[in-house]
């Protein structure tokens, strides 16, 4: 039976956990090779070895242009890309690490909202290609309890 992707690139921001490592998985279930990213290394390992074959880790900051820049030199060399997809959000460890300060607060925005990321993409992409942009109802829906009760 064909797979939905063969054949086809993904790039997958901030790949190491949660949502986008679920994308990533089914993406190369259903045929597609998979360039993953994420900030620290170890955790970025992890999800490669977890998301099986067809998968590239690119260690990346999605929140940093430099590092994008150096993703889409990564990418350029080998392959041209069908989907672009990033997910946004915040997760309970991000949030309960260590109180914010204003180098947290400032990068949240620009990995949440910014479409740089996927402006830089476009050189790259084919022709009916696909950017995904994901998000959580956390940007929509305010936290009922405070910081303290979910992180303790």
């Amino acid at each position: 039976m064909p797979r939905k992707l063969e054949g086809k690139v993904a790039v997958i921001t901030g790949a190491t956990s949660g949502m986008a490592l679920a994308t990533a998985k089914l993406f190369v279930e259903e045929g597609a090779y998979v360039f993953i990213t994420g900030r620290r290394k170890q955790q970025l390992d992890r999800a490669v070895e977890e998301s099986g074959r067809s998968v590239t880790g690119v260690q990346r900051d999605a929140g940093n242009l430099v590092d994008l820049d150096k993703l889409y030199v990564t990418v350029r060399a080998e392959r041209r890309v069908s989907i672009f997809s990033m997910q946004t959000q915040a997760s309970k460890t991000s949030m309960c690490r260590s109180a914010p300060s204003p180098r947290r607060i400032s990068k949240t925005p620009s990995t949440s909202t910014s479409g740089a990321w996927a402006q830089k993409a476009l050189p790259l992409m084919h022709d009916g290609g696909s950017i995904i942009m994901t998000g959580s109802i956390a940007s929509v829906k305010g936290l009922t309890r405070t910081l303290r009760d979910v992180c303790s």
